[in-house]
């Protein structure tokens, strides 16, 4: 038996740590994982490394993971080769779509997609070869307003992280990074950076309704009422204006209707959002004043400001502090990321764009805006269940689980029964794909080769990471970009055997014939047969990823720069390459609006400002419902790892004392939740560390549906939260669902 060791980039979450990996290879020829721990080379994270990422071995060798196909006959899958898995698909889809159109069916995102070199670059072919208006995506269950706030300020979903390596102040809403790191924030070992801003001095406050890890470990913990995030951070710029503290600096010139947005956050004061915050007014003062007084100050909002009533206006105001402070675009403030393989802020003519565009269309049963080319998912189940012409009679979904994630699961798991077909690319049954009529299943994440296209474009530090697959896979398993590829042919008209490499080479072809044309490109003008000559006869993912890199801001330009970077330069550094720190002063060139100035106050955020002065006003819910993470979970993705899910029941209802004593619940014993869609069964946890008035589910748990084959998820005695959540209680921007702050009613079992 021999060992080797492989290096390569986690792909689970958006930390993006390096990791060590052991391998052994047995007498029959086959390797398997000994070990994994951090990549102490790794030039991001530096040997650090989390739960989830050591179990990788886990879950490539998990016994309910697809090895092959599965087709559903007599209502049981049953394995079957991928050309009769194409066939089948060929003969159940196509035909309806022939007789109702291409809008009859629809295609769903799931976010592990983010994390996978191939649907990240071919997904975009699998839309288009579909031709379907009906397409959605996990983002409008997490991320879609700080897109959307990002892309209507700025031009382009450039979204400005925190400078955690040096600033001196950070105040955090909606986010535990203990637990599950950084979201729009790729950051390995965010907790340890939050120490060392601690060690050199600095100050962490946590705006939770939790006491959570991150806030226990915070100089300080405001327990806001969920829902209030965004009525806090008005009152803070409102106290920066009113007390002479504001002070935007040179972006003042590159900023447009600063003074409009100063005047509609004028009812906003301490006094007037204390209902809406339950927080004292001094405490929001003194908060607004420590911002404005520290040298360098950053203000970072996640999924708990996205995930709520006023989402879009939360995220939007997370950068308006940012910016009024004098913290935008500098050194310890939030900054913008420059990834290797280009953004839109990097490409075309510096400080000028189209901008983003939203509602350009609604769908047809709820009327609901779209939003960069997608629907909210909240509009699924209608556009199932609602007769006429267009109505959704099947469903593709790519690595996701809507019916775990998705408000009122129970309304989507029966419309997705409903459905005449449905095709999935995932490597299990869960609660979504048990519906499929096909299923196919990609290589485990060990057999695929990693970069992270979206995720290093919101690094708090620029580096670059490629990892080749680690073990190879089986010889008649296709690489997923070829699944989607030949999916998207199918689709096309190409028929169930279509030319996978033909289709490429056209994908190559427009990637670079795009560069070629843009006359800001380092490649303008050239001729794109003799660059594709030089590309070393790559295909798939690695060829598109090496004209990204090549041509992105530190590319290589195909020789015109010998220095810059190229996918061989990244293979020649398997621990990745560092290239610094984020730069400030980038406004006005990083900003790709029509005007060319940042848009202060988008013509969204206007018109939700009625609604938003309205809310101060309102009469607090008795009781009301919020989520939380655990630094073993992700999603729904890891509760098949026994090693993960071993010990105590982390599936509770967190109650407070004085709720639990006021409303009869014991602690260990059973409570009945009650939304207006739904209700589960669960065990309380009392505890101080919440909010009266608050009580708190943990998010992905509850695979335990008829029809889901995944043996030690079904074992735990856990709910899902989405069977409570609301999916008429979202965001009204950006149709974002409002997880947090969802009424509820408590009582014993």
């Amino acid at each position: 038996m021999s060992e080797r060791i492989a290096v390569r980039t986690c792909p689970l979450c958006e930390a993006g740590c390096g990791l060590e990996i052991t391998l052994t290879t047995g007498d029959d020829g086959t390797e398997a994982v000994k070990r994994i721990r951090g990549d102490r080379d790794d030039v991001f994270s530096g040997g650090y490394i989390c739960p989830k990422g050591s179990t990788l071995g886990h879950l490539h060798d998990d016994p309910d993971r697809l090895r092959q196909p599965v087709v559903r006959r007599d209502g049981e899958f049953v394995a079957v080769s991928w050309d009769e898995a194409f066939a089948t698909i060929e003969a159940g889809l196509m035909p309806l779509l022939q007789e109702h159109g291409r809008d009859s069916c629809a295609i769903y995102l799931g976010n592990p997609g983010a994390h996978s070199l191939g649907p990240m670059l071919y997904n975009r072919s699998l839309i288009t070869a579909l031709g379907s208006r009906n397409r959605f995506s996990a983002s409008t269950v997490d991320q879609r307003p700080k897109e959307l706030s990002a892309g209507l300020m700025f031009g382009s979903v450039s979204v400005p992280v925190p400078d955690l390596d040096r600033t001196d102040f950070l105040l955090m809403l909606g986010a535990n990074p203990h637990a599950s790191n950084g979201s729009l924030c790729t950051a390995p070992d965010f907790p340890g950076r939050l120490d060392r801003i601690q060690e050199r001095g600095g100050t962490i406050v946590v705006v939770d309704p939790r006491r959570s890890e991150t806030a226990e470990r915070a100089d300080r913990h405001l327990a806001i009422r969920p829902g209030g995030d965004a009525h806090l951070l008005a009152a803070i710029a409102n106290v920066l204006v009113t007390d002479g503290l504001a002070d935007v600096g040179r972006l003042a010139e590159h900023t447009n209707a600063l003074d409009d947005v100063v005047d509609a956050l004028g009812p906003f004061t301490p006094e007037r959002v204390e209902t809406a915050t339950g927080l004292d007014a001094d405490t929001i003062r003194t908060l607004a004043h420590d911002v404005a007084a520290a040298p360098t100050a950053a203000v970072y909002g996640r999924i708990g400001t996205c995930t709520q009533e006023f989402g879009t206006l939360a995220s939007w105001l997370v950068d308006i502090v940012n910016l009024l402070s004098g913290n935008l675009d500098r050194v310890g403030g939030a900054m913008f990321a420059k990834g290797a393989v280009g953004q839109p802020s990097t490409k075309g003519a510096p400080g000028t764009g189209r901008g983003i565009r939203i509602g350009r269309v609604t769908s047809r049963a709820g009327g609901r805006p779209e939003s960069l080319g997608e629907f909210p998912v909240t509009a699924l189940p209608e556009e199932i269940e609602t007769p006429g012409d267009g109505q959704v009679r099947a469903l593709i979904t790519v690595a996701g689980n809507p019916v775990s994630s998705n408000p009122n699961s129970e309304r989507l798991d029966a419309a997705l029964g409903s459905l005449e077909f449905m095709v999935s690319i995932d490597p299990y049954i869960n609660e979504t794909t048990r519906h499929a009529d096909v299923i196919l299943p990609p290589p485990s994440a060990l057999e695929k080769s990693h970069y992270d296209i979206a995720l290093l474009n919101f690094a708090v530090h620029n580096v670059a990471n490629y990892s080749p697959a680690v073990i190879d896979a089986p010889d008649d398993q296709p690489e997923e970009w070829e699944i989607i590829l030949r999916l998207a042919g199918l689709l096309g008209g190409g028929g169930a055997n279509t030319d996978i490499d033909a289709v490429d080479d056209q994908i190559a072809a427009a990637v670079l014939g795009s560069a070629v044309r843009d006359e800001h490109s380092s490649i303008h003008g050239r001729d794109p047969a003799e660059l594709n000559e030089q590309l070393d006869g790559r295909r798939g993912p690695e060829r598109l990823l090496d004209i990204m890199l090549r041509t992105g801001p530190y590319g290589d330009g195909f020789g015109t720069d010998p220095d810059g970077l190229s996918l061989a330069v990244l293979e020649a550094n398997p621990h990745g390459v560092d290239l610094g720190a984020l730069e400030a002063d980038r406004v006005p060139d990083v900003l790709r609006t029509p005007s060319g100035k940042i848009e202060a106050f988008p013509d969204a955020m206007r018109a939700d400002m009625d609604r938003f002065t309205a809310s101060l006003d309102r009469e607090a819910d008795d009781m009301v419902l919020v989520g939380r993470r655990h630094v073993r979970s992700n999603n729904s993705w890891m509760h098949n790892v026994r090693v993960l899910t071993k010990g105590r029941n982390r599936c509770t209802l967190q109650v407070h004392p004085d709720d639990a004593d006021r409303l009869g619940l014991r602690d260990g014993a059973p409570a009945t939740v009650q939304s207006r869609v739904g209700e589960v069964s669960i065990d309380v946890e009392v505890t101080d560390g919440i909010r009266p008035g608050v009580v708190s589910i943990p998010h992905g748990f509850g695979q335990n549906l008829p029809g889901v084959q995944l043996r030690v998820a079904q074992e735990y005695r856990g709910v899902n939260t989405n069977v409570l959540t609301d999916e008429l209680f979202y965001d009204e921007i950006s149709g974002n669902i409002a997880l947090n702050g969802v009424p509820v009613t408590v009582s014993p079992s």
